[in-house]
This record gives C-alpha cells, structure tokens and sequence, in this order.
C-alpha cells in the first residue's frame, strides 16, 4: 500500500521521464521477509479453505499416503486427497496434509497422523472411499498396521499397494543378472566417484574420441529408472570405456577391463539394457497425475501380454532385444527363464487386484460389458451399499441408448461419465463410477511431493519452518493456483523469503 502510495505521489510531483523512472524505482523496493512470508501464508490459507469446501461437498475422498525421510533426517508423513468436485464436474489431487513424525514411524504413529488430520479437517473417516500406500509394514501389517487401524473405524475402507511400487518389485533381478548389475554400478561408480582427476579425464577422453555420449550416469536405488538410464548410457560408449580402462594402471582398472572382455558378461548386459528399457517404458506409463486405478491396471496388464511376446522373440529374432543383436552368440535360455520369472511376478501380484475385470471394463467402455450379472456381484462385492437389481436395470438401460454409445467413442471415461451421462437417470451406474474412478493407483504424487519437499529444504534449511516448508509446499503444487498468479505477482516476492 505504502508503495502504491508512493508512485501516485511521483505521477502528482513529477512529470515526463522523471516521474516514469522515479515510479520504476519505486517497483523495484524489495517488500520485507515477513510482508513476503505472511502473503505466502495468507495464499495457503485461502487455497486450504476452498479445498476444505469443495472435499465437504464431495460423495467421497481417496487417500495416498506415503512416509519419508528428508534431507535434514526428519520423517515426513505426507497425505494427499483425491476427490470428485461437484460444481467443476472434474476429478482433484490436492495435498491433503504434510506432518513430521517426532520419534518412532510404527503403524500407531502413522494412523494417529492420519486420524489428526483429518479431524482438523473436519473429514468423517467413514467417507474415505480407499487409501493408497507404499505397502511397508507400518503401513499394510495385518494387526498393527496404520490401515488396518483405520479399518476398524471403518470397516468398508479400501486399501491398496502402490502400483509402480508393485510393478518394481515384480522386476527384481536373478542373482546373476544382479551380479553383472552391480559390477556395472562399481565401475560407474569408480570411473566417477572415486577420483575427481580420473572423472575429468574420462570425460575429456570421451570427447577427444567422439563419443556417443560425454559422460557416465550414476546409479540411485531410489530412482525407479535409474537403473535402466545407467546400462543404457554405458552400452552406448562401452568400447570406450574398455579403450580407457586399458590406459589406466591401477589394478581395480584391469579387472574392470577383464570382466567387460568377458562376453558372457556382455551379453547379460545387453540383455539388461533392453529388458530394462521395456521396464522403463511401464514405469513412465504408471506415472503421472490425474491417473485413476482403472488406467494404470490396464498399462500393467497391457504390459503382463507384452511380455508373452517378448519371451517369444527372444527365442527367435530378437525384434524387441536391439542391443542383443549385437551379441553373437546368447544365453538365450537363462534370459528366458528371466521373464519367465517376471511373468510369474506379474501375474503373483496383479491376476488377485480387488478391483473386477468387468467392473474395471464397465469405467473404461460400459457397452463392452457382456456379462451384467457378473458387472454386478463384482460391484456389489467392491461397494457393500450397491444395488444388484438396480445396477443391472440401469446398465441393460445405458448400452440399450444410441446417443450415449456414440458419445462413449468420442470421449475419454472422466468426461463421458461427470459430463454425459445423466445423473439422475442412471444414479447408482454414476456412483460406482464417480467411486472407482476417485481412487489413487498410486503414491506417485507424494513421491514428486517428496521430491519438491526436499528441494526446498535443502536450499532453505535455516530458513524455514515445517509449517513455512507446508505453505510453500501448497502454494508449489496446488492445481489452485492459477487463480491467485496476479496477487502473487503483485506481491514482488523474492522466494526465498
């Protein structure tokens, strides 16, 4: 206000350029750290007031919650919330709550984190559809566990494990093929890590021969496809890496040499390289916002088929396997006996997914439905309030309308649903819908919420508060936003305060 003040007083005293640089002058005086932090404060507030509104309204909520250490070795629980908007008609993921845990991370902890949350919230538990986890102990044990405990509050809850989590664990390597892994990751790892000299001067060798790439990537386990990136970077320059290794005295060099002139060991690599590849491409399909369990269960199963096809190929000409073309001759049977085995994980930890074949069909394209009696049990089995009778009525009803099938084609599942179909004609059909489709498949949010969390830590660190770090965490990443962009503009806010 002082500085509006200020350039109306420069228009008045001042005319020409004297007064128009005086007034650019007065724009450019910084406002204070507490001006600038009791804005960002105030933004929060607002954006957590609207949320509060708009989740009161909603038929239900979805949980994904996920527990983490942070830079500065505090245990973060974060809470996100996914809900169907009534007034916009559209599906939100908002952040829901962050909250450090103090002393122990045990099931009790966490379910007490949740509990307070969404008491101050003002959230009945009852109304809380499904929650998604990592799976850890704390969070899935049978007796003690943080979802078991909210089960007993309410018993028709939802619980699932994180389908990139699940997908990831399916891919865990044999112990020959983690062998050749993690040799890989000890060369990485020395060729970069061990000497700065000796990384400056991989670096400019890799120049000087004109290599398909000036650098090695290192390897984080934390990162889902790190390990793809790291054998696909050094497949791309291993006969350079091998010229280097050869120029290098040291002995920890000439064994390295060794094991990549071995061409088993080669050809476990390569094979790495593709299968890795096609783990990548899953990884990258599960991830994102906005993605209903519906989506990321038909990417896996899509996936599950693939690899019946990749299992083929490999046993005949490699199609899907470029970098195994390269090798002459390959231990084709001990690869296939991998995605043997990754077909077997799959198929251990998905073929059981509580959500139905036939209801998942019916999100997706309800007139593909057959079997309506079968659409409905698998309903009635997920929802305990469904109506058989009147899920069956109403479904024979939708596919026998031509205008709605057209509709259907045209449209993706969210819109077709929240936008076309009447509610009030097919009421039950649109809440087992509206239900469905407001689960999260995934704790991917919380991890990029992490990820955002410890970036802002980690530049703040003396800085800032949880409660301050929470305020910049939801002005980072709300989808509301876009609605304050002028006042935060207008505010002149330097970020860091």
């Amino acid at each position: 206000m002082v500085k509006e003040c200020m350039e109306a007083l420069a228009d008045t005293l001042f005319e020409g350029k004297e007064g128009q640089q005086l007034k650019q002058k007065v724009r450019q005086i910084p406002l204070s750290s507490t001006t600038t932090t009791r804005r960002a404060e105030l933004l929060s507030e607002d954006v957590q007031s609207q949320l509060d509104s708009a989740i009161q309204s909603a038929p239900c909520i979805a949980l994904a919650a996920d527990e983490s250490t942070d830079v500065s070795d505090n245990a973060q629980l974060l809470v996100y919330v996914r809900f169907y908007n009534e007034e916009t008609k559209t599906f939100v993921e908002d952040i829901l709550g962050v909250t450090a845990l103090k002393t122990h991370t045990r099931g009790e902890d966490i379910y007490l984190a949740i509990k307070e949350m969404l008491t101050q919230r003002r959230i009945d538990v009852k109304n809380v559809v499904s929650i998604t986890t990592d799976g850890a102990p704390s969070m899935m044990g049978r007796e003690k566990g943080a979802v078991s405990r909210l089960k007993e509050d309410n018993p028709e809850l939802l619980s699932y494990h994180c389908i990139i989590h699940l997908s990831v664990l399916c891919s865990t390597l044999s112990e020959h093929h983690a062998e050749v892994m993690n040799t890989i990751t000890k060369l990485v790892n020395f060729l970069r890590a061990s000497s700065a000299h000796q990384h400056r001067l991989l670096r400019e060798f890799l120049a000087e021969v004109d290599a398909p790439a000036n650098d090695l990537l290192l390897h984080s386990n934390v990162r889902w496809l790190s390990k793809g990136k790291v054998l696909a970077r050094f497949w791309k320059i291993r006969n350079e890496i091998k010229d280097f290794l050869a120029q290098q005295k040291s002995h920890k060099a000439q064994v390295f040499l060794q094991f990549l002139e071995e061409e088993s060991n080669m050809d476990t690599l390569a094979f790495l390289v593709d299968i890795t590849g096609h783990l990548n491409d899953l990884n990258l399909k599960l991830q994102g916002k906005d993605n209903s369990v519906c989506d990321l269960v038909a990417a896996v199963q899509s996936f599950q088929r693939k690899l019946d096809i990749l299992k083929m190929d490999l046993e005949q000409d490699c199609t899907h396997f470029p970098s195994m073309k390269e090798i002459q001759d390959s231990n084709i049977t001990a690869h296939s006996d991998f995605i043997q085995k990754l077909i077997e994980n799959f198929k251990a930890h998905f073929d059981g997914f509580s959500l139905g074949d036939q209801l998942m069909l019916f999100v997706r394209s309800p007139f593909l439905v057959k079997n309506v009696i079968s659409f409905s049990k698998e309903a009635v089995h997920m929802y305990k309030w469904a109506n058989a009778q009147a899920l069956q009525m109403e479904l024979l009803d939708l596919q026998a309308d031509v205008v709605l099938r057209e509709q259907c084609e045209s449209s993706d599942p969210v819109t077709f649903w929240l936008q076309t179909v009447p509610k009030a004609k097919f009421p039950v059909l649109h809440k087992v819908d509206v239900y469905t489709l407001t689960m999260f498949g995934s704790t991917y949010c919380c991890e990029s919420a992490f990820s955002t969390l410890n970036i802002i830590k980690n530049k703040y660190r003396s800085q800032l508060t949880n409660d301050r770090v929470h305020a910049c965490l939801r002005i980072a990443l709300t989808p509301f936003l876009p609605r304050f962009k002028r006042l935060a503009a207008s505010a002149n806010a330097n970020f860091s305060h």
